[in-house]
């Protein structure tokens, strides 16, 4: 578009013939600019989050007090049931122990029968006390 149309005027020979044409305000003015700082004041205060995690932190160390508490009592019930049952393990694998012994014995009687001087089951260590096998099972057959 030419300065022409825009000015409804035809036939300018310099711009100094233009109307003058100027924006200014709007009547009333321009509304006022907000330059001041406003934080808004919503949401808790540090006091408020500081309690409500103290007392987050407080349940929850609470409910591991008690989760420690169950834990416990179950630990406590679980070896006493074991107490309890000990002295029926203990037969049982006395039994098994003495009938691999005797196993055990027949083998040796079986295997040193041409070694003169040999005594089936007696200790070749000398030490005057009865120790239990080392590997806590009694299997000639492994040796």
């Amino acid at each position: 578009m030419t300065e022409a149309v825009v000015r409804n005027k035809p036939g300018m020979a310099s711009v100094k013939d233009m109307p003058l044409l100027q924006d200014g305000p709007p009547p009333g003015g321009f509304p006022p600019v907000r330059y001041a700082r406003r934080i808004p004041n919503t949401g808790p205060s540090a006091m408020a989050i500081f309690l409500a995690a103290f007392g987050a932190f407080s349940w929850g160390m609470y409910q591991v007090g008690q989760g420690n508490k169950k834990r416990r009592a179950l630990k406590e019930e679980k070896y006493a049931a074991r107490k309890a049952i000990l002295p029926m393990l203990q037969a049982e694998e006395d039994e098994r122990f003495v009938k691999e012994w005797k196993r055990y014995l027949e083998d040796e009687a079986r295997i040193m029968k041409n070694v003169p001087g040999w005594k089936v089951g007696e200790n070749v260590y000398n030490s005057g006390k009865w120790m239990p096998p080392a590997t806590g099972e009694l299997r000639p057959d492994v040796w």
